[in-house]
C-alpha cells in the first residue's frame, strides 16, 4: 500500500523514448484558397501598395486618390457630353474633390466603426440608411452648389442649380449606393474599402458631372428664353441694337 505524499520514480532504463510529434504536412484539400483580391497579379501588387500608403499616410493618400477620381470622372463626363474639352470644368472638379476628400474619408471611417451590431444584416442596413439620410444630401448639395459658385452663378442661380440636381441625384443614389455599400462592408477588407469605393466612385462622379452639365444647359436655355421674351416685349432684338 502506497503512503500518500510519496511518488514512485521509474527507472530511467524502463522509460522508452517516445517519437517526436510533428505537424502533419498539409495537403491541397486542407490549404485554404487565397482571397480573390490576393490572386490578381499586378492588380494585387498595386492594391497592396495602396494599402500600405493608406496605413502610413491615410489623409495624403485619400486626398490624391480623390483628385485622380475627379479628374477621370470629369474627363469622362466631358467626353460623353460631346463638347469641346473645357479645362476650367476640370479645375472646378479638382477643387471640389480636394475640398471633400478628407471630410468624406472621416465620415466613412466613422461609419465603419459605428452601428456594428451582433446581426450583420442589421449593421449593414443601418449604415446604408444613415449614409443615405445624412451623407448623400449633404455631399450632393455641396457638389452641385460648389459647381455653381465656382462658375460665377448668383445666389439665386446656385439655389436653382441645387433644386434641379440634388433631388434627382438622391433618387438615383438610393438605387445605386446601397448595393455598393452592402457589398463593400460584407466582402471587401477594411484596408481596401476606400480603394474599391474609389473605383466605383469614378462612374458615380461621372454621372454627377454629367447631371451638373445638363443643369447648366437647362439654365442657359432658360436664360435665352427669358432674353427672347424680354426682347419681344419691347419689340427690340439683340441684332437690332447698334
Amino acid at each position: 500500500m502506497l503512503r500518500p505524499g510519496f511518488l514512485i520514480v521509474p527507472n530511467k532504463k524502463d522509460v522508452k523514448p517516445q517519437p517526436l510529434e510533428e505537424d502533419p504536412i498539409p495537403v491541397p484539400n486542407t490549404i485554404p484558397p487565397l482571397p480573390i483580391w490576393q490572386r490578381l497579379g499586378p492588380l494585387t501588387s498595386l492594391a497592396s501598395a495602396y494599402g500600405r500608403a493608406q496605413r502610413r499616410r491615410p489623409w495624403v493618400t485619400q486626398f490624391f486618390s480623390v483628385l485622380v477620381i475627379y479628374f477621370i470622372s470629369d474627363r469622362c463626363a466631358q467626353t460623353i457630353g460631346g463638347d469641346e474639352y473645357d479645362p476650367k470644368r476640370t479645375l472646378r472638379s479638382l477643387i471640389i474633390g480636394g475640398g471633400s476628400a478628407i471630410p468624406s474619408y472621416l465620415w466613412f471611417v466613422w461609419l465603419s466603426h459605428s452601428f456594428n451590431y451582433s446581426s450583420h444584416i442589421l449593421s449593414i442596413a443601418t449604415k446604408i440608411v444613415v449614409s443615405q439620410l445624412l451623407f448623400t444630401p449633404t455631399f450632393n448639395t455641396y457638389f452641385f452648389g460648389s459647381q455653381a459658385v465656382l462658375s460665377g452663378c448668383t445666389p439665386s442661380e446656385v439655389l436653382e442649380r441645387v433644386y434641379n440636381t440634388v433631388p434627382t441625384s438622391m433618387i438615383n443614389s438610393c438605387k445605386f449606393w446601397p448595393w455598393v455599400t452592402a457589398f463593400t462592408f460584407t466582402f471587401i477588407p477594411i484596408q481596401y474599402r476606400s480603394l474599391f469605393s474609389g473605383v466605383i466612385a469614378i462612374g458615380w462622379q461621372t454621372y454627377l458631372a454629367w447631371l451638373n452639365r445638363m443643369a447648366e444647359l437647362k439654365e442657359s436655355a432658360g436664360a435665352a428664353d427669358h432674353l427672347h421674351e424680354a426682347e419681344a416685349s419691347v419689340g427690340v432684338g439683340v441684332g437690332d441694337v447698334e
